[in-house]
């Protein structure tokens, strides 16, 4: 049939090409381009010409069998059609690619001579679902684990990538091995690490990428379940506990399997007054605390793997002694003052002062009140001051009164001498009237 499409188009060009002869057919040359396509997908093979004086265009396959001429298919596979057909271009399309359709098509410009295009059709081998194999549950804490992941029919080889809790693991080991088509490749990875009680419920992920999987990558994970050895800590309802106050001990316990319920005792015994000390799940209620309650309080778990426990040193303080403060309101108080002045005839006078405090003022308060005692301290001078300013200004009055009778006694007198007479028979004459008075 390639034979009779030839004849064909040579006999319908023959004539053009004796007038030419061949003028203008040095530029003209196919242009094509490899193709990459992922198997089960669908190849589009395009061959161009820039320049062309209506000469056809022919697609072939790696065995070298004419796929289409022009317009006209020549291969009876469904798999293959008619894209696009002019003089300047040829296009066809190839669905459902396997990887046996790989390999070196040809794209032909029949000139004078045949000017012929290579284009290389990939097909990628897309890689199977990973599987991971070697994880056996429980696993115990300390042991160590071996877990491989295994994927098959790559093209080229796919690459294996190991994470744990989102980060990735990068000492492993990697095989690859040539599947029997000699085509594709089986990759497998394996992982080596020891586990402890964080690996518990932790994802293991195997990640497969490949160029045929468009960024987005297979998957394969294993959750670990690990067991392990309790863990227990006490934690106070308190950090200060008080006489008379209530206390609870809370038994923390992290272990897996879950552990038992929790024992509590006291110095290595057992509770002492079980009316005050409840024990309710992992809480250890203590109602009152005494004196008494001082010790070492110790909480034991156990689970299938073993056993742990934990002490809590308890040490009841005093409730401090402290006095609130009062708000004291005073009571209506007075304070009296009294003066008493004697006044005689005499040269010497005296003068008594007498302050006298109301026994009542402060009466009924539990404190001292600084103002009221400033108040009635601030009275007491006033009334002081004010007592010595009066006493004074009196011995000055008398002094005077006393100096002018003198000088009336000196002014009666014709001379010195019978002033001083005078002046010493009024003192007598005084003197004789204060002891009359007396």
């Amino acid at each position: 049939m390639l034979q009779d499409l030839y004849a064909l188009h040579m006999d319908k060009h023959t004539a053009a090409a004796s007038k030419n002869k061949m003028k203008g057919s040095q530029g003209q040359f196919p242009l094509t381009q490899n193709v990459t396509v992922v198997e089960g997908g669908t190849a589009i093979l395009t061959c161009r010409v820039d320049q062309n004086d209506n000469t056809s265009l022919q697609w072939s396959n790696p065995a070298q069998q004419t796929l289409y001429f022009d317009d006209k298919k020549a291969l009876r596979d469904n798999r293959i059609e008619l894209v696009r057909a002019s003089w300047h271009e040829l296009s066809i399309s190839v669905s459902d690619v396997s990887l046996s359709d790989e390999g070196q098509y040809t794209c032909s410009l029949f000139t004078m001579p045949v000017k012929t295009s290579k284009a290389y059709l990939t097909v990628l081998g897309v890689p199977e679902k990973p599987q991971i194999s070697g994880f056996s549950s429980p696993v115990m804490e300390g042991d160590l684990m071996q877990l491989t992941c295994k994927t098959s029919g790559s093209k080229p080889a796919a690459d294996i990538r190991w994470f744990k809790n989102d980060k990735e693991i990068k000492d492993v080991k990697y095989l690859k091995e040539e599947d029997a088509n000699r085509k594709t490749f089986t990759v497998s990875s394996t992982l080596d690490f020891r586990v402890d009680r964080s690996d518990d419920g932790v994802a293991v992920i195997c990640r497969v990428d490949h160029e045929s999987l468009n960024a987005t990558p297979q998957v394969a994970m294993q959750v670990l379940e690990i067991h392990y050895t309790p863990s227990v800590k006490i934690i106070p309802s308190t950090p200060f506990p008080q006489e008379g106050q209530p206390l609870i001990l809370t038994c923390e316990s992290k272990g897996k399997p879950l552990p038992e319920p929790v024992l509590w005792t006291k110095d290595g015994g057992e509770l002492p007054d079980p009316d005050r000390m409840v024990v309710s799940g992992r809480e250890l209620n203590i109602l009152f605390l005494n004196k008494t309650d001082n010790g070492t309080y110790r909480c034991e778990a156990t689970n299938t793997i073993g056993q742990s426990s934990a002490e809590y040193v308890l040490i009841v303080h005093d409730v401090p002694n402290t006095l609130l403060p009062t708000t004291i309101i005073p009571s209506l108080t007075t304070a009296t003052v009294t003066t008493t002045v004697a006044i005689t005839t005499s040269p010497t006078t005296s003068a008594t002062t007498t302050s006298v405090r109301d026994p009542n003022a402060l009466a009924g308060q539990t404190g001292p009140d600084h103002a009221l005692i400033g108040g009635i301290v601030a009275v007491v001078v006033f009334v002081t001051l004010c007592s010595i300013f009066l006493l004074g200004r009196y011995l000055a009055r008398h002094k005077g009164t006393y100096l002018t009778n003198e000088a009336k006694g000196a002014e009666d007198a014709p001379d010195a001498d019978t002033a001083i007479i005078n002046a010493e028979g009024s003192q007598v004459n005084a003197e004789e009237k204060k002891e009359y008075f007396i």
